[in-house]
């Protein structure tokens, strides 16, 4: 087997659901790290607990996401360690612990005025092939929907790269604009180059979010999980796990 087999058949044995291999060459320099691939790596949340989210963030959502944040940490290590002990380089984005930002699927440090990263994980999912932007502003797949979380590695390794997805599949769909309670999805198309801004409002996201999980599960964070029950991707995994 190739280098791009062998990995993912190594992850995909470790507990990821989904890897793609992205050419990055496109992007600056400066934020690939000079190295010309990436690695994107979902793990699917459950589809159990994502169907009991009606009004807002449960606990064992919140928990939910913490399990799947520390496999994708432990994911993101070993495949570092996999991808150097084999003679390349290869840099995890490893964000820090500090904040979770629902917009971009990150663990991140922001200023206020920002709620963004110099690499989302989504960025490298989309060049990756494993799906598109939605109107939530969340990664959505044909697979699991918007309830995947992400991780992202950049390498030189010569990996087979995955053909990436320019635009949006959501089509006239407005089901996640209709559920937030926040009114964050203007209902706009995502396509490459559109900037977030341009059709999702990130900081009513934020402010809703929070309020949500204060008032659910008593926790100063920004978990909210309506927009990602809503999407028709999602009832589908849903339906297919039942």
């Amino acid at each position: 087997m190739t280098i791009s087999d062998e990995l993912r058949k190594f992850l995909l044995s470790n507990g990821a659901d989904m890897v793609g291999y992205a050419d990055l060459t496109g992007l600056p320099a400066d934020i690939r790290e000079n190295l010309p691939c990436g690695i994107s790596i979902a793990v699917a949340l459950s589809p159990f607990i994502i169907s009991r989210i009606t009004d807002g963030p449960t606990l064992e959502y919140y928990q939910e996401i913490k399990r799947a944040n520390q496999l994708l940490e432990r994911l993101n290590r070993d495949a570092v360690n996999y991808i150097e002990e084999r003679g390349y380089k290869a840099k995890g984005i490893v964000l820090k612990k500090d904040h979770f930002d629902p917009v971009t699927q990150d663990r991140v440090s922001y200023e206020p005025e920002a709620i963004s990263t110099k690499l989302p994980h989504k960025t490298c999912a989309t060049r990756s092939g494993l799906g598109w932007i939605g109107k939530n502003a969340l990664l959505t797949t044909k697979t699991f929907g918007s309830a995947v979380r992400l991780t992202t590695i950049l390498t030189n390794a010569g990996l087979t790269v995955n053909s990436p997805i320019d635009s949006s599949e959501c089509g006239d769909c407005a089901r996640c604009v209709s559920a937030c309670p926040g009114h964050a999805p203007s209902g706009k198309n995502w396509e490459i180059g559109l900037s977030r801004d341009s059709f999702f409002n990130a900081f009513l996201c934020r402010e809703t979010a929070f309020d949500l999980s204060v008032k659910n599960i008593g926790s100063n964070d920004t978990t909210c999980g309506i927009c990602i029950v809503a999407c028709p991707w999602t009832q589908k995994y849903l339906k297919r796990s039942s």
